[in-house]
């Protein structure tokens, strides 16, 4: 079964969202630091899932004033397909280089970067990442700094997650190569979440 997509009863009102607001932020970044994973010193993947994208959504919402349906249900279409749907994980991934010209030149040589990511259950293939599939984030000069990104796992992978083996996650790529094995207990057992 696909994980509860974000729908429009169950968002807050304008009012509701401004009072709750700071305690749901507080959750919200909380929740993410469980779901974030440092690869190396310049990449960040941050894994998304309703609880991330309904914050999203609401601050959209909060800073734009929106309160018509159409405007809201173009929220929804667009950050929907950002929430798992049971039988993979999706991901931001953050490319961060603070000095402006280094970013430029990295950011050069890092390009096709976004397919050289991978996670991997034990004892499983790695999984590489499908990414970029709402636009095209790259071109002839480099890479962007943003991603987004899936990974695809199958039932048997899946089931492992669950039962406890461990999750590593990596990348390859000529220019940056690392790998995080395992990942922190507490954000596996956060990923595994978005496992239906």
């Amino acid at each position: 079964m696909a994980m509860a997509q974000i729908s429009r009863d169950s968002l807050w009102t304008l009012e509701h969202y401004s009072r709750i607001r700071n305690q749901f932020r507080q959750e919200v970044i909380a929740h993410k630091k469980l779901r974030q994973v440092g690869l190396g010193d310049h990449i960040t993947l941050l894994f998304e899932d309703e609880k991330t994208i309904r914050y999203q959504i609401q601050e959209m919402l909060r800073i734009e004033k929106t309160f018509e349906e159409s405007g809201i249900q173009d929220e929804l279409d667009a950050y929907n397909p950002l929430v798992p749907d049971g039988r993979n994980f999706k991901c931001t991934m953050m490319i961060e280089y603070p000095d402006p010209a280094q970013r430029k030149v990295e950011l050069a040589k890092l390009k096709g970067i976004e397919d050289r990511v991978w996670v991997q259950v034990e004892g499983r293939e790695k999984v590489y990442a499908i990414a970029d599939e709402d636009l095209d984030r790259e071109n002839e000069e480099k890479t962007s700094s943003v991603h987004f990104m899936r990974f695809e796992l199958d039932d048997d992978m899946a089931a492992a997650l669950k039962y406890g083996v461990s999750l590593s996650m990596g990348v390859d790529h000529p220019h940056y190569s690392v790998k995080v094995d395992p990942v922190a207990a507490e954000t596996r057992l956060s990923l595994v979440k978005d496992l239906a």
